[in-house]
């Protein structure tokens, strides 16, 4: 959190509303406050561009043009393509290879493919862009990409690890163009089982690039009978036997909301939000990178034991996981937390009659629980050490990625000297220069991560600005004051502040940690004055864990008067007035 800082100036009056950039001089031991001084204005406060900026900036993402030193790194765009360099590669042009993206995805990495073999068994193949190719272990461009360690997605924008050149023409695959790639492939037999992997540098020309929606549609359809259907039928088929079985060794599925916006096509501000729909085509995809990233892990194990770029993600300790524990008990289940498995097979059976959301909030809740995952060295831990929690996978890497992570581009390189066809950089020779580069990549990555996070809440609320809306929500968990919720529809979290409007309302709050409720008690109604009965009291309103409320959403002025923030207010069930929007809507509609 940025602290406030105190600032001596005599523009007091022109800095008012603006979002300013200061350096920290100093912090005075006996000061609340470090002092520091003005840098430069960045502009408006609320201006969307600017609060961008500011994303930006606090999460120290870089975002300067790259250098001339860096873009003279560049190869020729039109002669990069050589009869020499084809020959020393594996020319797998005539393979049906296409790509799956997002719709409008221009940084293409990965594409793949699966044929019927001669034997009846089904090559499948995974074709991953050759970065390293265009980028030499040392340049400039190596070390600009080795500092910026991953790409950067915002909403409306996306800063990339390297220059246009390479990220959207000559590394990204695609469709109907030749391609430099490194290539995995397998031989399968059509009950998915391995017999055969190998590893090649090679060259190919996609036969298309498609959208997770276009490739569902080839799934659906009966009719479709052409190669680029039955290629992602045999990839579906195969996809959902590698994923059977990694659930069965205790892979876990959990859920994180992700959101998607439409954007105006002139201003760029949102006119939409929608949470984000999985297709059974992302699974296709996600469970061949899994199983790319997998084998390339091995490889590279197998010649540097000690020098491989690895990915864990330490299993949850039972402190991290006792809010999730006691609020599942509140409801009298339970989950068993041993292991991966046993946590899998618990979120499987876990459900409530009539509650369809149930199991999505524990499984949101059970991703609250995780460790984060971190790049390391294989040669700095035990080979236990090396295990991913989520994956169930004793060995796990990047590899799938290398247009917009570091990490891969180091995978590359160490595969590539693992097979002998380039020499070990020196850079990556020593297990000091690996683990330099790998607590870059862990900074650089969760940084990227909370910026994109930054970027969703900062046009959540140009969303909500001019469209206040009551919506459902769930209560994820409750506290003295109030109860904090999830909002299904946008994906949206927040806290509902309910101590001031119970005391407006003359009632009380109470709150049951064993039961994970709270309970409001409205004020008794006042004795009668001519001796008539009096009246019955209101119910008691109890917001318990897991449970549905009704919220009102909107945008309100922080008490500075300079920033605004989204604001949820409690509709349903009533504790005092009800917020300020709704009731203008009661007036005008003459009252409810």
């Amino acid at each position: 959190t940025v602290p406030k800082v105190r600032l001596v100036t005599r523009q007091r009056a022109a800095l008012a509303g603006k979002r300013i950039l200061v350096a920290l001089d100093a912090w005075p031991a006996d000061s609340r406050y470090p002092h520091g001084h003005y840098v430069r204005t960045l502009g408006d406060a609320g201006d969307k561009e600017v609060e961008t900026q500011v994303v930006l900036l606090e999460h120290d993402i870089p975002f300067e043009p790259f250098s001339d030193e860096v873009l003279a790194c560049l190869p020729d765009p039109d002669n990069w393509l050589t009869e020499d360099e084809v020959a020393k590669r594996r020319d797998l042009r005539h393979i049906p290879v296409m790509s799956i993206d997002p719709p409008g995805c221009k940084d293409i990495d990965d594409a793949l493919h699966c044929i019927q073999l001669d034997n009846g068994n089904w090559q499948a193949g995974v074709h991953i862009a050759d970065v390293t190719h265009f980028v030499a272990a040392g340049s400039a461009l190596d070390l600009e990409a080795a500092n910026r360690s991953t790409s950067t997605y915002l909403v409306e924008r996306r800063l990339d690890m390297l220059p246009g050149l390479l990220t959207e023409t000559l590394c990204s695959l695609k469709g109907e163009v030749d391609r430099y790639a490194f290539s995995v492939l397998w031989e399968v037999t059509p009950e998915g089982d391995i017999v055969d992997v190998e590893f090649c540098k090679s060259v190919i020309h996609s036969i298309a690039a498609t959208s997770y929606d276009e490739a569902q549609m080839m799934l659906d359809d009966p009719n479709r009978d052409d190669i680029k259907a039955q290629s992602v039928r045999r990839l579906n088929k195969l996809a959902k036997i590698f994923r059977a079985r990694r659930i069965a060794a205790g892979a876990l599925t959990l859920a994180s909301p992700e959101v998607r916006f439409q954007l105006d096509s002139e201003s760029r501000n949102p006119t939409d939000v929608q949470m984000y729909q999985l297709k059974e085509t992302n699974a296709l995809v996600e469970e061949f990178m899994l199983l790319a990233n997998i084998t390339v892990a091995k490889r590279v194990l197998r010649t540097f034991p000690t020098l491989c770029c690895l990915r864990r993600h330490p299993a949850p300790s039972r402190q991290q996981f006792a809010p999730l524990l006691a609020a599942v008990a509140s409801v009298g289940m339970e989950l068993d937390i041993a292991t991966s498995k046993t946590l899998a097979d618990s979120l499987d059976a876990a459900a409530r009659p009539g509650d369809p959301y149930f199991n999505k909030l524990l499984r949101v809740l059970s991703t609250r629980c995780m460790s984060p995952a971190q790049y390391f060295c294989s040669g700095e831990r035990t080979a236990p050490e090396w295990h991913h929690y989520g994956l169930a996978a004793p060995v796990y890497t990047h590899f799938t990625s290398p247009i917009r992570r570091y990490a891969d581009v180091v995978v590359h390189r160490l595969l590539a000297a693992a097979l002998g066809v380039a020499p070990l950089p020196a850079a990556l020779a020593t297990k000091a220069k690996l683990h330099e580069l790998t607590e870059n990549m862990n900074r650089r990555h969760r940084a990227a991560q909370m910026a994109g996070r930054a970027s969703v809440q900062l046009h959540t609320l140009v969303y909500f600005k001019d469209r206040p809306q009551r919506q459902k929500a769930y209560i994820l968990g409750v506290r003295p004051d109030g109860v904090s919720v999830l909002v299904p529809r946008f994906g949206i979290e927040g806290t509902l502040k309910l101590d001031a409007a119970a005391a407006a309302a003359g009632g009380r709050l109470a709150c049951d940690e064993e039961a994970h409720a709270l309970t409001f008690t409205p004020a008794p109604p006042p004795a009668s004055s001519s001796g008539a009965a009096a009246a019955a009291p209101a119910p008691a309103a109890v917001l318990k864990v897991f449970e549905p409320v009704e919220v009102y959403i909107d945008v309100a002025a922080a008490a500075d008067g300079a920033a605004r923030a989204l604001r949820l207010q409690l509709v349903a069930p009533r504790i005092g007035p009800l917020p300020a929007g709704l009731e203008e809507e009661e007036e005008e509609g003459g009252g409810a």
